[in-house]
């Protein structure tokens, strides 16, 4: 029997030209170097599914990314001094106002809760509304959330509840929103006396909430009345009229989930002065943060937060200079590993 080695001179001998075909192809992808490389290796751009798992104690809190968006340094107000560093700033890192936007999914064992919805069309021009694309990812359907716990009324925090022809898209779910806060934005009278460039705000909030009204799905707390076991209601006035954190409580561990507390995180924590123009009460809004701030510096609370300058946006506080630095849950594929 003849060798490989030979058999192959055979083959040459008889078909040189299948041979000189053959050579000139590999010298060709030799020549054409790395481009040929890259034509047979396509890039790909999708990233990975947009959630996080974190243990709390018993529970499981899932962050529930929605998009990204640049947040102009036009929406907040501050002294001077601070606001010419914060454009210095941006011509350093264009992207340092960037922020990401989020919600959260709780499994408590026996109840699955959303805290806010995101945008869903209703805002962001396309950049946010991925938190249901999230939720599969996370492996939970939209029919399986129970509970919605509303922070407050702006439509990047609740226009994920309702699809733009009026269906909601959490059809099995409880809303649950302070009085206060649906009584503001779901007044007509208000809202007829509310600035032109506000009147979006109005409109936006009372299709959202309409359908689930419709359902005798909404429902309205005006204090510390229970809503789930182990989760206390954490008023924070001033952003909106009845802005609402929730803490949830599990075997020594806590989470407070705080609303719109921080807008521009890499400013803000460091400047608890400054206020956005979101904010309808400036005054009080200022006076949550620097109320909240110091608290939760000095105890050991996890803090969800919807706007933030990385995901996941789950970390603490702590106190830094005249201000305060955030320090992020380190990123595990352990999601029951505490942190």
């Amino acid at each position: 029997m003849s060798s490989p080695a030979i058999r192959s001179t055979n083959v040459l001998k008889r078909n040189p030209m299948r041979f000189a075909t053959a050579f000139l192809a590999v010298l060709a992808i030799l020549v054409a170097g790395p481009k040929a490389a890259l034509d047979a290796a396509p890039q790909h751009h999708d990233q990975v599914p947009g959630f996080y798992r974190q243990k709390v104690g018993d529970l499981e809190v899932t962050a529930l990314y929605d998009g990204t968006r640049a947040f102009d340094p036009q929406w907040l107000n501050g002294t001077k001094a601070t606001m010419d560093g914060v454009v210095k700033g941006l011509q350093e890192d264009p992207r340092m106002l960037d922020v990401i936007d989020s919600g959260f999914l709780v499994n408590t064992g026996k109840q699955i809760i959303l805290v806010d919805a995101g945008a869903g069309t209703w805002w962001g021009g396309g950049a946010l509304g991925r938190l249901a694309g999230s939720l599969r990812s996370a492996g939970y359907t939209p029919e399986e959330v129970d509970i919605v716990l509303v922070t407050h009324f702006h439509s990047d925090h609740v226009g994920g509840l309702t699809t733009q022809d009026g269906n909601r898209v959490f059809p099995n779910a409880e809303v649950y929103v302070a009085k206060a806060e649906s009584d503001f934005w779901l007044s007509p009278e208000i809202a007829g006396k509310a600035p032109k460039d506000a009147q979006p705000f109005f409109q936006s909030a009372q299709a959202i909430a309409a359908p689930y009204i419709k359902a005798g799905k909404w429902r309205t707390f005006s204090g510390s009345e229970p809503i789930v076991d182990g989760m206390q209601i954490v008023p924070l006035p001033g952003h909106t009229p009845g802005h609402t954190g929730y803490e949830f409580s599990s075997k020594g561990q806590k989470i407070l989930f705080w609303g719109d507390i921080v807008h521009a995180q890499r400013v803000q924590l460091q400047h608890p002065e400054v206020t956005a123009i979101f904010d309808i009460d400036q005054t009080a809004a200022a006076a949550t943060r620097n109320q909240l701030l110091p608290k939760l510096a000095g105890a050991n609370v996890l803090i969800a937060v919807p706007h933030s300058s990385v995901f996941p946006p789950l970390g603490r506080l702590r106190k830094e200079g005249s201000g305060y630095t955030w320090v992020p849950v380190v990123f595990t594929d352990r999601w029951d590993e505490k942190q």
